[in-house]
């Protein structure tokens, strides 16, 4: 295939990973071994960006602080829940990719927002426009499809592992059979997250908490629930339950959610106060939420190194697929048969990700409904494994922040 020169743009959309910002690296140095990309360019708060042409030179950021997004939460680029919609949008987009001569395109994004990296591929493709489009799976809740894991979920499922842990030993040191921490995690409509929790347990002590997992898969009961936490009461000190946010009951309603929406999406948040409440009438146990939120996607100080380097390895594999001539693609993240864990990247459809959303396998939980089986631990384990070598300062972390020196707008501004 002949070689086709241009510009290269990222965007990044949905919410960030603690890894998500080393795919953005692994792009930016992959795109600089090819002389067909002449700029790499970034778009300022990920389709946001395009529509208003915001873009910024990646190629004269430091390497330093290109290496340093290895390592960085957050979204360096900035993010946004917004996709394209309107066919004024996508005309809007491929006039900007024309005025800047954008030939590749890799957008770093859940399956949902991955729609928009399909629609402009498709757009390109009807205008007679050579663009090479070219998607990066990022997701803590690991619910993307057709990859084996998503980058993003081994470094929350580390930092929920930890902390289930940490609050383990804190409330042993307190309770006398009286004392029920519950602790929400995020995941929407799968169960990833919460299974995570299980993790910590010590080989061999299947006693050990978190207790009691219930996740989206699984029907909830409340009555079963409490009888699960009295069950518990009479063996242990206390009682650790982890909780998804998008709990159901048997007929497929939310146990809890926030009033309004994010993104046209249902707005998660509440369940672990209503099993507080489930406990404190039917148990009668003293009982402790914690809510993790965000911290799940952005504690870059328990990033699992497996996580880190594999987000990397996605941002090269975009940038070799694409200059090889590929396009409408995902990058994937392909686990080795052997005995020991290894991982290599492949692509797929973009296309194929439409609809689809990767539920935690109901045979990886056992007939207790609450626990997780040596199927999950065999699956979650290698993708923790590892600590990423951080600098300090004062006693705290030092992340890279970009420069982002602005590409010369060339449009007049677009009217949504």
């Amino acid at each position: 295939m002949a070689e086709l020169a241009g510009n290269c743009l990222i965007g990044q959309s949905g919410g960030p990973t603690a890894v998500i910002n080393a795919s953005v690296a692994g792009i930016v140095s992959e795109a600089l071994n090819h002389s067909c990309i002449e700029e790499v360019y970034g778009a300022l708060n990920g389709v946001a960006g395009i529509l208003n042409e915001d873009l910024v030179d990646l190629a004269a950021e430091s390497q330093q602080a290109i290496r340093g997004l290895r390592t960085t939460p957050g979204a360096a680029l900035g993010s946004c829940r917004a996709k394209l919609k309107k066919p004024a949008d996508f005309d809007r987009a491929l006039e900007v990719f024309k005025a800047h001569q954008i030939r590749y395109y890799f957008h770093i994004g859940d399956a949902d927002s991955q729609e928009t990296a399909v629609k402009l591929a498709e757009t390109a493709r009807a205008a007679g426009y050579e663009l090479r489009v070219i998607g990066i799976p990022k997701s803590i809740d690991n619910d993307v499809p057709v990859t084996d894991h998503c980058p993003g979920y081994g470094s929350a499922a580390k930092f929920i592992a930890t902390t289930v842990r940490e609050l383990s030993i804190d409330a042993d040191a307190t309770s006398l059979h009286d004392i029920v921490t519950i602790v929400e995690v995020m995941g929407r409509n799968t169960g990833w997250l919460a299974a995570a929790a299980t993790l910590a347990k010590r080989r061999d002590h299947p006693n050990d908490p978190p207790h009691l997992v219930y996740v989206p898969e699984v029907a909830f009961s409340g009555e079963k629930f409490a009888e699960d936490v009295r069950r518990i009461l009479k063996r242990e000190k206390h009682c650790v339950v982890v909780v998804g946010e998008g709990l159901v009951d048997k007929d497929g309603n939310y146990v809890a959610v926030e009033t309004g929406e994010v993104a046209g999406a249902a707005q998660f948040g509440g369940v672990g106060d209503h099993l507080r409440e489930i406990v404190e009438t039917q148990v009668g146990a003293k009982v402790r939420v914690a809510r993790l939120g965000v911290a799940q996607r952005a504690a870059a100080h328990l990033v699992s190194k497996t996580d880190a380097d594999e987000a990397f390895l996605a941002g090269q594999a975009a940038v070799k697929a694409a200059v090889n001539g590929e396009s409408g693609k995902l990058v994937t993240l392909v686990r080795g048969d052997s005995e020991h864990y290894t991982c290599e990247t492949g692509l797929t459809s973009l296309a194929e990700l439409t609809g689809n959303l990767k539920k935690l396998p109901p045979e990886w939980v056992n007939e207790d409904g609450v626990s997780m089986n040596f199927q999950f631990y065999r699956y979650a384990t290698p993708l923790i494994q590892g600590e990423v070598a951080l600098t300090y300062d004062t006693g705290l972390p030092v992340y890279s922040r970009l420069a982002k020196e602005s590409v010369d707008k060339t449009l007049p501004g677009y009217e949504s």
